[in-house]
């Protein structure tokens, strides 16, 4: 996930014949957390600073940052009323300023990391368009250089292949409330080189209601999806990210606005599915 600024609500070149033709076969489930739990083999707290955000990411649900309850994982930006310092990092090992905000960001990386296939997830953010708010549920490169680095072609930069991003759901408070973003990022071929408007839609939807967001990948072409339908096709963005994906779900604080009260982003559950071929 990059800064997105000044949200435009007309996407510009966008290739409107939105549903593929469908071959013979089925989906077929390998991947499903409902959240009666906070399962640490599917998901891990990812620290880091990036996109000048804000807050502190912080560990193990800090301060009501994350948590599981009645079914569903909450993750929230708290006002701690004074700042503190925060031990994240950028990737050129600089150290985030203090700050009185955090929050949660969890990833899949080195858990459940697939090539291609249909991620989806429920979920919903309320009193959407308070300056600075920016949740979102999206896909990063396996090989992404970024926190935490464990493997040894864990050294890709963004958004190079192997680093690539696809954003399936991101709301941006500039845009004011009701609306998200989805696209795969463009890669221009160096590091930290990325075009997000080339491959965007921009939808408007009650985001305060449950939906589900999710993206299809089969072939070259990714399509991306509200409550089950087809709502924009990206020709060729698939054929450009041929490499395994982790999801992350995070809610970031994009500027030093005041924040009126605790924001969440709760998500019911996230699935990843596999296209079968008869």
């Amino acid at each position: 996930m990059r800064v997105l600024a000044g949200f435009a609500f007309a996407a510009a070149a966008l290739s409107c014949a939105f549903a593929p033709a469908q071959p013979s076969g089925y989906w077929e489930k390998d991947f499903l957390d409902e959240f009666d739990t906070y399962d640490s083999r599917n998901w891990r707290d990812q620290l880091l600073w990036v996109n000048s955000e804000d807050q502190c990411y912080v560990r193990d649900g800090e301060a009501g940052t994350r948590e599981v309850s009645d079914g569903t994982l909450k993750l929230r930006v708290v006002d701690l009323g004074e700042r503190r310092p925060c031990d994240n990092l950028s990737k050129k090992g600089e150290q985030h300023h203090d700050t009185r905000y955090i929050a949660s960001r969890v990833a899949s990386k080195n858990r459940r990391e697939y090539v291609g296939g249909r991620w989806s997830a429920r979920l919903r953010v309320k009193d959407s368009g308070q300056p600075g708010m920016f949740p979102a549920w999206w896909l990063l490169g396996a090989r992404n250089n970024e926190p935490p680095v464990e493997e040894p072609d864990e050294n890709v930069c963004w958004p190079m292949l192997g680093s690539g991003e696809i954003d399936i759901f991101e709301h941006h408070s500039d845009g004011g409330p009701d609306h998200y973003a989805a696209r795969a990022i463009t890669s221009l071929g160096y590091c930290d080189g990325g075009d997000w408007r080339q491959r965007m839609l921009v939808k408007e939807t009650t985001l305060a209601d449950w939906h589900v967001y999710g993206v299809e990948w089969r072939g070259d072409d990714l399509v991306f999806l509200l409550d089950g339908d087809a709502i924009y096709r990206s020709d060729g963005a698939g054929a450009a990210l041929s490499e395994p994906f982790f999801a992350i779900l995070n809610f970031a604080k994009i500027n030093d606005s005041p924040m009126v009260s605790s924001w969440t982003m709760e998500v019911d559950w996230v699935k990843h599915e596999r296209w079968v071929e008869d």
